[in-house]
């Protein structure tokens, strides 16, 4: 295991004014001796008694003995599809150096991370040189901002055969649930992670929300916690082996949507009154609880660059994550639109959270 770089008055320091919220939190909600948390025995403990076939627990093996994290049960991703989603002059222009996909895998391994996560473009371009050394993940589907007006719909962008064929250990997927073209999607991603599974292949599915609904009177319900955790839900439904979910940043989703539009959906009072708090580790562990109580990983996304509070940012999310219960963090942005020493030590930092003993599970 590698040694941890970042000490625990560091990430006191880092968190600042919530650090004694974050890091004495008691989480009171649903106890972590129920959930299934990560460990070295992970796979055994839990995997081992699904449907994956062999080949499938392999490549979850491999992914999580690789990288600093190795050994631990906890993941540090990269993701770089931003080229599609964010489009190429948004995500690279801080960086120019990052148009080159060989550039981005090295800050994956530089970095540490137990794997990349990119596009068939991206890992194509770099597959022979590098999938037999290091776990690639090949995101399946994309929304492209370059269709006037812009729309938003995530689309199939290459086959899952395609990812088997470039080396990838795993397959990842966006579904947008909430929008009009969900159902579409739920029903793709479905067969592809079937087919993935059947070629030996692990999956990571986006569990993102998209409804113009879900902004009410200047509150954004896409991050609230009870419509996360409905979507991580639907997501291990259709065997998702990690999700990959935003963090929570409130809750009541489902009560301000039919406030305010009528009937929607369906949820029950001890969401709000026995499962949830106010603090996030309590708001995020709801979410671990619908990933079949951790059965399924979650890693929760570090979000965009927001400059020079990155690295605050970043270790705050990684700490929330750890003590809720959480697998770790998949983090592209703050890492890759920033020089690439500055990357590799932010990610370092992110893992040095889930390699501190002093930071429990809450």
């Amino acid at each position: 295991m590698a040694t941890t770089e970042l000490t625990s008055s560091r990430i006191e320091e880092l968190l600042g004014d919530d650090a004694e919220s974050l890091l004495r939190h008691e989480c009171k909600t649903f106890p972590a001796s129920e959930l299934h948390l990560p460990g070295p025995d992970f796979i055994d403990r839990v995997f081992v008694d699904t449907d994956r076939p062999t080949n499938v627990l392999r490549n979850l093996q491999w992914l999580l003995a690789s990288g600093r994290l190795s050994g631990t049960g906890y993941v540090s991703i990269l993701p770089v599809d931003q080229g599609i989603e964010h489009s190429a002059g948004a995500s690279f222009a801080p960086n120019p150096k990052y148009f080159d996909p060989e550039n981005l895998v090295q800050l994956a391994v530089e970095g540490g991370c137990n794997a990349f996560a990119s596009t068939i473009g991206v890992l194509g371009a770099v597959s022979r040189r590098w999938a037999h050394k290091f776990p690639f993940i090949c995101k399946l589907n994309h929304n492209e901002l370059l269709t006037y007006p812009n729309a938003y719909d995530q689309v199939m962008f290459g086959s899952v055969k395609k990812a088997w064929e470039l080396g990838a250990a795993g397959v990842g997927a966006t579904i947008y649930f909430g929008s009009d073209e969900s159902r579409r999607q739920i029903v793709e991603v479905a067969e592809a992670f079937e087919e993935a599974h059947r070629l030996g292949m692990f999956t990571v599915l986006w569990c993102y929300l998209r409804n113009s609904q879900f902004k009410i009177e200047g509150t954004d319900y896409h991050l609230a916690a009870d419509l996360t955790g409905q979507a991580n839900h639907l997501g291990v439904t259709i065997e998702a082996d990690i999700i990959k979910q935003k963090l929570p940043e409130n809750n009541g989703g489902y009560q301000a949507v039919s406030s305010l539009n009528g009937s929607y959906g369906k949820t029950h009072d001890d969401v709000y009154s026995k499962l949830t708090t106010d603090n996030p580790i309590d708001l995020t562990r709801y979410q671990v609880l619908n990933c079949y109580a951790g059965r399924a990983p979650l890693i929760n996304s570090g979000g965009a660059s927001s400059g020079e509070t990155d690295l605050q940012e970043a270790v705050k999310t990684a700490v929330i994550n750890k003590r809720a219960g959480g697998a770790g963090l998949i983090s592209g942005r703050k890492a890759f639109q920033r020089p690439m020493d500055e990357g590799i030590a932010l990610l370092h930092a992110i893992q040095d959270v889930y390699l501190s003993d002093e930071v429990t599970v809450a």
